[in-house]
């Protein structure tokens, strides 16, 4: 499961607002306990590939920790938490802005502005037992030449065995899912043309890190504003 957890995964479970700094950018309430949202694994993409910006689209980049569940639960306490953990992985939440911008207004679903193909880039599997704390964990995400993101695990608002005691109360965490922690503030557009690098870092090494380019996607969804 470990190496090829890209693929075997059931489900991609997205922590939304866990950074207070990006909550606060966004202009959105901090929430006063965990918000999550699925992700489809088929938009998994790997370092060297191509992010795919849909017509009509403005795509946000958010650099994330992301939790590889190794062993299958439900209601996982705090304390069993870290049990269930395999490991640990370097990912990017990719969010059609514009659209979601719409789509809160109206109270809709956001599986369509998180959900399109290559939107979640996701590194290599790193193993628990080389990570010390993953709440010391750095990063970052530049666009081209220009940083754009630069943070910390230490700030998320909710740690990990919280994360993973309240998804596993509402839905069964199965082995190979993805939960995605968070990301720091400086979120922002990728344009066609660009490339995206970002990486993971414990104290001066580096754990992981992911490069891909940005193009416009041939065909499929347009989005039209209304």
């Amino acid at each position: 499961m470990a190496s090829r957890f890209h693929s075997t995964a059931r489900k991609i479970v997205a922590i939304g607002r866990n950074y207070s700094e990006h909550a606060k950018e966004l202009q959105n309430a901090i929430p006063k306990e965990p918000f999550f949202f699925l992700k489809p694994t088929s938009s998994f993409v790997r370092t060297g590939g191509n992010i795919e910006i849909p017509n009509g689209v403005i795509a946000h980049h958010e650099v994330e920790l992301g939790v590889v569940i190794g062993q299958t639960g439900r209601d996982i306490s705090q304390n069993d938490a870290l049990s269930h953990i395999a490991g640990y992985s370097l990912g990017i939440d990719m969010t059609a802005r514009n659209i979601q911008d719409v789509i809160k207004k109206k109270g809709l679903p956001w599986s369509t502005l998180k959900g399109f193909d290559t939107f979640t880039p996701i590194g290599d599997f790193i193993p628990k037992d080389k990570v010390v704390d993953p709440h010391q964990l750095g990063l970052w995400l530049k666009a081209d030449e220009t940083i754009r993101q630069m943070g910390t695990t230490s700030d998320m608002i909710f740690r990990i065995p919280r994360l993973i005691q309240h998804v596993s109360s509402i839905m069964r965490l199965e082995e190979g899912d993805v939960l995605l922690t968070g990301t720091p503030s400086g979120v922002g557009p990728l344009s066609p043309g660009q490339t995206v690098t970002a990486g993971l870092t414990q104290g001066k090494e580096e754990l992981d890190r992911l490069e891909l380019k940005v193009v416009q996607r041939q065909g499929g969804y347009v989005y039209q504003e209304e």
